[in-house]
């Protein structure tokens, strides 16, 4: 774990006027609080976009990169499935041509199997302060509304104890052939993001969503929003 990555990441981003993480900032963060994210990287032309996409390895998405892109897939920000370099060229070009919003640059990432998604998050409450959520993800998380806190910081019992009391905990055990979860990878997850809540004050929301269970029982972070607190320093404790 490297907190001080976190913490310059965010500082940079507060110096800017940010109110928000891109992405890409935002798996950085989440990285160095051991989360697993996906391989990615940030391109600024069509050949970059190509050469990380052969390194990365088919197929990979592509995504419109900036802080302001909260809601990337609503706005056309997001291209799946791509599977050769023409792909990714005419993607590119699409992507760029059509956003007035200033971009960062686009990001390739791989595609993560799996048809399991949680959702992580951390909210700041108003009473109890930094609270750990975890939840069922991807296009359900609003229609299920299958979620569990607890206040942050959090031990290793108080997260297996999450995992319990989600309706479809059955998600998390051996399924259609699938591997179970690494609970291991998911508990460390929710206490790692317990202590950025409690750690780093100005980061005032964080939403991972989908968190992908691949076929293996790995957990992948696929997208995730870090929503800043402009009048707090980055600073860790």
């Amino acid at each position: 774990m490297n907190t001080e990555i976190a913490a310059t990441l965010i500082q940079t981003a507060l110096d800017r006027g940010q109110k928000a993480l891109s992405e890409h900032e935002a798996k950085q963060v989440l990285s160095a609080f051991d989360i697993p994210v996906t391989r990615e990287a940030l391109a600024h032309s069509e050949d970059e976009a190509v050469a990380m996409a052969e390194d990365i390895g088919w197929p990979v998405a592509l995504k419109a990169c900036a802080p302001q892109l909260l809601h990337k897939s609503e706005q056309d920000g997001v291209l799946l499935h791509l599977a050769d370099p023409a792909d990714v060229r005419r993607g590119y070009n699409r992507m760029v041509g059509q956003t007035s919003t200033p971009l960062d640059g686009i990001l390739v990432q791989e595609m993560v199997p799996g048809n399991r998604e949680l959702v992580l998050g951390l909210i700041r409450d108003a009473q109890f302060g930094p609270c750990v959520m975890l939840g069922l993800g991807g296009v359900m998380t609003e229609i299920l509304q299958d979620t569990v806190f607890r206040v942050a910081p959090l031990d290793r019992t108080e997260a297996e104890d999450m995992t319990r009391e989600l309706r479809s905990a059955a998600l998390l055990g051996p399924f259609r052939g699938q591997k179970p979860v690494d609970l291991d990878a998911l508990c460390d997850a929710l206490t790692a993001l317990g202590r950025l809540g409690t750690e780093v004050d100005a980061v005032a929301e964080v939403d991972v969503n989908p968190l992908i269970i691949t076929p293996e029982g790995r957990i992948v972070a696929a997208d995730a929003l870090v929503a800043l607190r402009s009048s707090h320093s980055s600073n860790t404790h």
